[in-house]
């Protein structure tokens, strides 16, 4: 950490000078591996209309953050990811196997993880309010162990794109042909739905569960307004995730307000420019 550290010191902002305010270094380097993470991800949640999906996820991990409280773990987060994983892997199974609607079915799983959620966490009488750090999240006291973290979990993910990308893209957009040329379409949407529970759980703590799916959604829904190949539409999630990023970093730390708000609100704005500039193009 000492070499990143001498290398932000070197950026014109009052933060970076040497000697002061790790904790916004620390930050920088999050959101330079959460950005290209979140824009990954958003690829394939716009093109798989899973954007519910994800909110459900984030309601799920409070869950399991109640459960690992109330069992009285050490680190509760390991809770979250395996309720999350479980729950993933239950909707797409039950989503395959019922005639309901996805959005039907999303809407079951969500509203019965929130109210589990909220009935372990004021069980006995307790105090919802020590879970307020999670529903705003502050990625201001994020560490560098949990900067390693996220780090391995964007590789396992770049891995996984470009070993199933193909497999994944061909199962969402035509099911049944995936089906015919032998892709097992139920195991690849668990594979994305596992892969899209653990980022939303390990990413909540310093993103916060309120704004977590805005980071899912919008930078694939800003490039998808104007990419104009799948090449395109990722490098553009991948920038304006990274953009926003960096921009809502700065804004909060000037403003002194949430970073993961200030973070969805510039993607809210380039989604905004983006759809002006491709009406522009019609």
């Amino acid at each position: 950490m000492e070499l990143w550290y001498s290398l932000v010191s070197l950026l014109p902002l009052d933060w970076a000078r040497a000697d002061a305010m790790f904790f916004m270094k620390n930050a920088l380097l999050a959101i330079l591996v959460i950005s290209p993470l979140f824009g990954l991800m958003s690829t394939m949640v716009v093109s798989n209309r899973m954007s519910f999906f994800s909110d459900a996820l984030g309601h799920s991990a409070f869950t399991g953050i109640a459960i690992g409280v109330l069992c009285g773990l050490a680190e509760p987060l390991w809770c979250a990811v395996v309720f999350s994983v479980a729950l993933a892997v239950l909707f797409t199974l039950v989503r395959r196997h019922t005639r309901l609607a996805s959005d039907t079915v999303i809407g079951v799983f969500s509203s019965t993880a929130v109210a589990l959620g909220i009935f372990i966490a004021t069980l006995d009488g307790g105090s919802f309010s020590k879970f307020n750090t999670y529903l705003i999240g502050d990625i201001l006291s994020v560490s560098p162990g949990r900067i390693g973290l996220l780090a391995a979990i964007l590789l396992a993910v770049i891995v996984l794109w470009l070993c199933s990308f193909n497999q994944l893209m061909l199962a969402s957009v035509h099911p049944a042909l995936a089906d015919s040329r032998g892709i097992r379409v139920v195991w690849q949407e668990a594979l994305f739905s596992c892969a899209v529970a653990v980022v939303v759980t390990v990413s909540m703590t310093w993103v916060g569960l309120l704004v977590i799916n805005s980071l899912l959604v919008l930078p694939g829904a800003a490039a998808r307004n104007v990419a104009r190949n799948m090449r395109q539409y990722h490098l553009l999630c991948i920038l304006f995730a990274l953009v926003s990023g960096l921009c809502g970093l700065q804004l909060s730390y000037l403003l002194e307000s949430s970073t993961g708000a200030c973070i969805t609100l510039c993607l809210a704005a380039l989604f905004v420019l983006t759809s002006l500039l491709g009406r522009g193009r019609r």
